[in-house]
């Protein structure tokens, strides 16, 4: 048997579209399978409980000499309120000095105390307080 030119070119083109109608064949069924789910559901991440460190600049003071008290908070947000509050006998009693937090997790609060004595302070936010710490004013 002689191949001629028109066979070659007959064969080849024959090649051709069958390699073509099985590449189509193959993407027309990847395209008519169901898709396989690419993400697991969802689940939440546990929650982060939030913690607050607090650190006075002095431990004693004159009245009314500015002092502060810095720290760093996780599980806050940014611009979340952080409150300090002073022990005055058995019950914790909100002060009027809170700063936002940063969006480090960082604040700073400047503070002024006029009842002499040892005062035990800490920082609150919401439902969660810092350790507390001692300041003196003298």
């Amino acid at each position: 048997m002689t191949i001629t030119k028109r066979h070659s070119l007959r064969i080849a083109a024959v090649g051709v579209i069958s390699a073509a109608s099985v590449a189509l064949a193959g993407t027309a069924a990847m395209a008519a399978a169901p898709a396989a789910p690419t993400a697991s559901v969802a689940q939440k991440a546990p929650a982060v409980k939030a913690t607050i460190s607090a650190k006075p600049s002095v431990t004693s003071v004159k009245a009314w000499q500015l002092f502060r008290v810095t720290g760093t908070t996780t599980g806050l947000k940014a611009g979340t309120k952080v409150t300090l509050q002073q022990k005055q006998g058995a019950k914790w009693v909100t002060l009027p000095a809170s700063v936002p937090v940063a969006h480090n997790g960082a604040y700073s609060l400047g503070v002024k105390l006029g009842l002499k004595g040892k005062n035990n302070l800490r920082i609150v936010s919401s439902s969660t307080a810092s350790p507390v710490f001692d300041v003196t004013v003298r």
